[in-house]
């Protein structure tokens, strides 16, 4: 198994990160969130959990170990492969994730593309006694992007949205992350994914 890699970022496309090892280029899959803190030209350190498959071998990158303990933990429920155990990280922290669960909060789940009514009552069932009690890190804010709105727009069309859904998920949380900006902060994108995404399940 690869726990880890490290090396300069060669390239971040919309979900993946390319980082160079001992010469050699891994492709990495990530979350929005992670690949937002990537910068091309700069060293990054990503845990990483290697999926092996008949016909394919993928290597998914986290922020952290406890981002990629937290993913190979939700495969363990039924119907959840590392696709959607990434969407489910993508919107959640480990520790929001956990509290969901811990305080059986369905509507948490259902905000993760993909994941309805029933398939939440029977993650919260199945998840109930493996994820563990929150750690102390909720929320688990992202790094300041620049270009916010293109990377949100990416992240969504990257979750399965359509891009004019994704535009107007965008200009829907427009004004938080304006907001952020006239406070002197900088726009946080996993923040405003999360929203982006409350908008888009009221939408539909």
């Amino acid at each position: 198994m690869i726990a880890f890699v490290s090396g300069p970022v060669a390239a971040v496309g919309p979900d993946t990160a390319v980082v160079e090892v001992g010469g050699i280029g891994m492709a990495v899959q990530c979350a929005p969130n992670t690949l937002a803190g990537l910068r091309v030209g700069q060293p990054t350190r990503l845990a990483t959990s290697l999926v092996v498959r008949e016909d394919s071998l993928t290597l998914y990158g986290f922020a952290d170990d406890d981002e990629r303990q937290v993913f190979e933990l939700l495969q363990t429920a039924s119907g959840v492969g590392p696709r959607l155990a990434q969407a489910m990280l993508a919107v959640h922290s480990p520790d929001a994730l956990r509290l969901a669960v811990a305080t059986g909060d369905e509507k948490s789940l259902t905000a993760v593309p993909g994941i309805g009514k029933k398939g939440a009552q029977r993650l919260l069932l199945e998840l109930k006694d493996r994820l563990g009690e929150p750690v102390g890190r909720p929320g688990g804010p992202a790094a300041p992007v620049s270009g916010w709105s293109d990377q949100l727009h990416t992240a969504l069309v990257g979750l399965g949205y359509a891009p004019r859904e994704a535009e107007d998920a965008v200009a829907a949380v427009a004004p938080q992350a304006e907001a952020a900006v006239a406070a002197g902060g900088s726009p946080q994108v996993a923040q405003l994914l999360r929203a982006a995404l409350q908008t888009l399940n009221r939408a539909r």
